[in-house]
This record gives structure tokens, C-alpha cells and sequence, in this order.
């Protein structure tokens, strides 16, 4: 087993305390002692690595991955054949994990197959990258978020990063087949949202039967289940069957945040700030108005109402969206900070 020795760096040990000088002893893949004095003696056959002062953390861990995601519409990103796209997929996570992510829960692959074949050649030591939880595309309704198929072209059951299947059977077939070729998760599109969605983002196009087939298929195959959840109804029907991370919930009313603080022990809400902070700060150059972010009843009815630490990442990255309501937390829920 591998030993290394990392010494003279400032050690930031994500505990909220302020970074102090000291040391770090790594055994194979586990952090094995954190010193606060001088460096211990190396072990025989350890390798010393001098941090020659820089700061040295925890991996981070990306909670709303999309490694196979890449800079092209959805159009383009359907037609994209496997083996290239495989090859971004590779590319993708080694920039993962040469910006400091070391592991990632993945939020959706394009394909079927890309974050179990990427898992899978990582754990063998084959390319590099982060730990990963392994999803499949993105389970949706037709005319739901990632369903950009056209009536008069041929229909495609897995265009963009979805798969498409209607009512309760449909659903459990698509589950079925992702448990069988190695997915750790399951991802469903309960809510509308901008772009592919013929739904707005507070609409529910996803039904009781339809979740309640695909949390079947999950507990029997002994896989978490993550949602797509913007709409308030889509936070309760979420809750109702049991999924365990629930993304965005920024239309959520008092009623989805009283339930989601009374499942606080078994949920984790992910914000995911990109398009916020994309909106409130780009988006300004092409006429979108900052105190109108700030009012929107979207703003005032998210989360950061109820979490501290919802609210403090908000504020670091989208100041704009939350300056007119801050929160005077009552209560906390867990919250995942993915980038996406």
C-alpha cells in the first residue's frame, strides 16, 4: 500500500476552523493522520512531498454531475455517436479531477452506459478521475424536461440526456434495464423546466404511478433515487415516495417546505446555483433587471428561507436573487452544493 507524506502546507480540514500549518500522512487511499507540529518521521518507503506553503484541503465532492455533458445543444448531444462521446466523458472527468473534485454523484448521463463504463475503468485504474456514483439519462415523460423529439421526425426514446417512457410499465422497463447494465442511481423528472420541457418549471408532468414504478424498481434493486424537482408539487410527490436527493425545489410553497424540513433527517435538497447565478449576472448585458431577480416570488419562496447554509452559499454566488429576502432561518435541512 502506498504511503505518502505531505509536509510544510497550510491544511484547510473543512471543519470551519482556520487553515493551520501542519502535515498530512496518506496510507493507500484513506487520510491517515493530520499533524499540527512538525512533520512525523515518513514511514520507510513513503514518498515526502514538500507542499513548499500552499494550502491543502478534502477533495471536493460534486453532488449534480453531468460528466458526460458537453459544450453542444441538445441536438447535437443526441447525435453524438458513443465512442467520442465516451472519450469527452474520460476528458471530462480527468478535468474533475485536476480541479480538486475527487469524488462525484452523478445527477445524469446523456447515455445509457457512459458513467458505468467511466465508474468502472476508474475504479481499475485505467484513466483518472473521481469516485463516482453511476446514473443513467435522465428518466422523463414525453414532453418532459430532456424530450426534444419533433412529431414529424423519427422518434428517439433516449434523445438529449433523457429517456423517455409514459405510465408505470414504460417506467419500470427503462429502470430494469439501467439496474441491469450497473447504474448506484436513478434520476426521474418529476417537474417541467425551461428549454426541452414543453412544461414550465412549476408545472408536474411526472404521475403518482409512474414515480411509485420507478421507486419499486429501486428498492428491489437496492439504488438511491435523485429527482429533478423545481415545482412545489413535484417536491411533495418526491417526498410522498421516498426519494432521498431532491434538486433545485425553488418553486416550492410553505407546504413543500414544511415537509421538507419535517424529512430533514432522510433527504438532501441540491440548489444547484449555476443557472441562478447565470441569470442574475450575464444575463443583466441582455436586459435582465437584477431588483427583478431580487423580488420574483421565485426568490422569496426558495429554500434559503429555511437553510442557513442554502442561504450563505446563495449569497456567495447569486447575491442578487436572495438581497430582498434574507432568510432568518428557523430550521435546517441538509443542502448539496453541486455545481452542475
Amino acid at each position: 500500500m502506498a504511503s505518502h507524506l505531505i509536509t510544510n502546507v497550510r491544511v484547510l480540514d473543512g471543519t470551519g476552523r482556520q487553515p493551520f500549518a501542519g502535515a498530512v500522512r496518506v496510507e493507500g487511499p484513506r487520510i491517515a493522520e493530520v499533524t499540527t507540529a512538525a512533520a512525523p518521521p515518513a514511514a520507510p518507503g513513503a514518498v515526502v512531498i514538500d507542499g513548499r506553503g500552499a494550502t491543502l484541503m478534502p477533495g471536493l465532492i460534486e453532488s449534480h454531475a453531468h460528466i458526460g455533458l458537453a459544450d453542444m445543444n441538445g441536438y447535437d448531444l443526441t447525435r453524438l455517436p458513443p465512442e467520442e462521446h465516451m472519450l469527452l466523458t474520460v476528458e471530462n472527468a480527468r478535468t474533475m479531477l485536476d480541479c480538486g473534485y475527487t469524488s462525484a454523484f452523478s445527477a445524469a448521463a446523456p447515455k445509457p452506459r457512459l458513467d458505468v463504463v467511466l465508474k468502472r475503468e476508474i475504479e481499475a485504474g485505467r484513466v483518472p478521475g473521481p469516485r463516482l456514483l453511476a446514473n443513467g439519462p435522465e428518466i422523463t415523460v414525453s414532453g418532459g424536461l430532456g424530450d426534444n423529439n419533433l412529431l414529424h421526425l423519427p422518434h428517439y426514446e433516449t434523445p438529449t440526456f433523457a429517456w423517455v417512457a409514459d405510465g408505470p410499465d414504460a417506467i419500470r422497463r427503462v429502470c430494469r434495464i439501467l439496474a441491469r447494465e450497473g447504474v448506484d442511481l436513478l434520476k426521474l423528472n418529476l417537474s417541467g423546466d425551461l428549454g426541452t420541457s414543453s412544461y414550465p418549471s412549476d408545472q408536474t408532468p411526472m404521475t403518482e404511478g409512474e414515480v411509485a414504478a420507478a421507486m419499486e424498481v429501486a428498492r428491489a434493486a437496492k439504488l438511491r433515487v435523485a429527482a429533478h424537482c423545481r415545482s412545489a408539487e413535484s417536491v411533495m410527490l418526491a417526498l410522498r415516495h421516498g426519494v432521498e436527493v431532491i434538486y433545485h425545489a425553488n418553486f416550492a410553497d410553505e407546504r413543500a417546505l414544511d415537509a421538507l424540513e419535517a424529512a430533514r433527517d432522510r433527504v438532501f435538497v441540491g440548489p444547484r446555483w449555476a443557472s441562478p447565478t447565470t441569470s442574475a449576472r450575464p444575463a443583466a448585458r441582455w436586459g435582465s433587471r437584477r431588483p427583478g431577480l431580487a423580488s420574483s416570488s421565485a426568490s422569496s419562496r426558495c429554500p434559503s428561507r429555511r437553510s442557513p447554509v442554502y442561504a450563505s452559499a446563495a449569497s456567495a454566488c447569486c447575491p442578487a436573487a436572495i438581497t430582498a429576502s434574507r432568510p432568518r432561518p428557523t430550521a435546517r435541512m441538509p443542502v448539496t452544493c453541486g455545481s452542475s
